[in-house]
């Protein structure tokens, strides 16, 4: 059997209920805010620092979400999504890249059509019953409490390139060291 994580290049992310909690919280003025997950972020970071694309693709307009993909450097982001399949679609297109080299970490029922076209199906843990039934990896962290990060770990280590990702904290720390000597 090939190894299906070994080609994958782009890594798509739902957003509630993977990024998030699934919660909705609207203040009394009618603002939507949502709770993000600092591991999370820093898996994604540490993702696209190896060269990786990610993208977000969510139903929902995504004010906070844009603030917190542009805080994190995501540059691929699809809010109001009616039809995820056709946006990631387009978006492989404009990356030059196949279904079979992307990933996706889902929760529901509507990335349903996204999973069943792409090379590496993923679950949050407590993710609908059909979702984990098309998943290659289910993680053991529900969305929105360190699930992207557990996901990004599990590619980054099935494709050898975890050490990649732990050397770029030695350099951090080895340059922190020698500033703090100079």
């Amino acid at each position: 059997m090939p190894d299906l994580v070994s080609n994958i290049q782009l890594l798509c992310l739902d957003v509630d209920g993977v990024m998030t909690d699934g919660s909705i919280n609207i203040d009394d003025h009618g603002v939507e805010t949502k709770r993000f997950h600092v591991r999370d972020g820093l898996g994604i970071q540490i993702w696209m620092s190896l060269g990786f694309d990610l993208c977000v693709i969510t139903a929902r307009p995504a004010r906070a979400l844009r603030v917190r993909a542009n805080e994190l450097g995501i540059s691929h982001v699809v809010d109001n999504s009616t039809d995820k399949w056709s946006d990631l679609a387009r978006l492989l297109k404009t990356l030059g890249l196949r279904p079979e080299q992307t990933a996706m970490l889902a929760d529901d029922l509507p990335d349903l059509p996204i999973l069943r076209r792409i090379g590496y199906p993923m679950g949050v843990a407590d993710a609908a019953p059909e979702v984990r039934q098309l998943a290659k990896f289910i993680t053991t962290l529900p969305g929105g409490h360190g699930a992207v990060r557990e996901a990004i770990e599990h590619l980054l280590r099935k494709k050898n390139r975890w050490p990649d990702a732990l050397a770029l904290f030695q350099q951090h720390a080895e340059h922190a060291a020698a500033v703090s000597r100079a």
